[in-house]
C-alpha cells in the first residue's frame, strides 16, 4: 500500500486519478486508505476539494465500469469461476447477488458503501444486464457519497488522515448503516422531487 500512497505524494491528482480508477476496478486497494490519503495530499497541495472530489468520482466510475462490462460479458459463468477461484470471497458474491435480486438499482447504489458487496456488485449487475443509465446513475449516487466522506475527512484532517481508516475500522457498525440511511434517505427524496415534478406538468 505504501508505494501507491507514494505515486499519489509524487505525483498528485495524475496519481490518485489512476489510483482511484484501479481500486473501483477490482484491484486489492483499500479505498479506506487510498481515499483519506488523496484528500489528505491535496490538501497539503492546494488542491481545491471541489477539484478533488469529481476526479474521484469520475476515476470510480471508469474502474466500475470495467467491472460491469466484464460482469456483463461473462455473465453467470464469470461469477460461478470467481465463487471457484475465491472461495472466501463466495459469501460476498452470494450476498451481493442476493441484494441486488432484492433491490436492483438501490442495491448497486448502497452496495457501494458495504465492504465486500461494494466489491462484487458491479460484476453482478453487469452478469444481471441491468441497463447502463440505470447502474451508473446508482453508482454514481454511491460513489459520490463514500468518496465525499472519506476524501473530506482526508483534507479536513490533513496530516492525521490515517486517522480516518483507525476510526472506520473501529466503529464501521455504526458508520454503515448510518451512510446507508442517509444514502436512502437521499434516494427518496430525489424520487419524490421527481414524481412532483411529473405531476405538475
Amino acid at each position: 500500500m505504501s508505494y501507491f500512497t507514494n505515486l499519489i505524494f509524487k505525483h498528485g491528482l495524475v496519481a490518485m486519478f489512476f489510483i482511484i480508477l484501479i481500486e473501483y476496478a477490482c484491484f486489492p486497494i483499500s479505498s479506506e486508505i487510498v481515499l483519506p490519503f488523496s484528500g489528505a495530499i491535496a490538501s497539503m497541495q492546494h488542491i481545491n476539494y471541489f477539484v478533488i472530489l469529481p476526479v474521484s468520482v469520475i476515476a470510480g466510475l471508469l474502474g466500475t465500469s470495467f467491472c460491469y462490462t466484464v460482469g456483463r460479458i461473462g455473465g453467470g459463468a464469470l461469477i460461478e469461476k470467481l465463487v471457484i477461484r475465491f472461495p472466501k470471497a463466495g459469501n460476498g458474491i452470494q450476498s451481493s447477488g442476493e441484494n441486488f435480486a432484492k433491490y436492483g438499482g438501490f442495491a448497486v447504489c448502497i452496495g457501494r458503501l458495504i465492504p465486500i458487496c461494494r466489491t462484487y456488485i458491479a460484476f453482478i449487475a453487469g452478469a444481471a444486464k441491468q441497463n447502463p443509465v440505470t447502474f451508473l446513475v446508482c453508482s454514481f449516487l454511491g460513489i459520490t457519497l463514500w468518496n465525499s466522506i472519506l476524501i473530506g475527512l482526508g483534507f479536513v484532517l490533513c496530516d492525521k488522515w490515517s486517522l480516518v481508516s483507525t476510526y472506520y475500522d473501529r466503529y464501521k457498525d455504526v458508520i454503515l448503516p448510518l451512510l446507508v440511511l442517509i444514502t436512502l434517505m437521499t434516494i427518496s427524496r430525489a424520487r419524490k422531487k421527481k414524481n412532483e415534478e411529473l405531476k405538475n406538468k
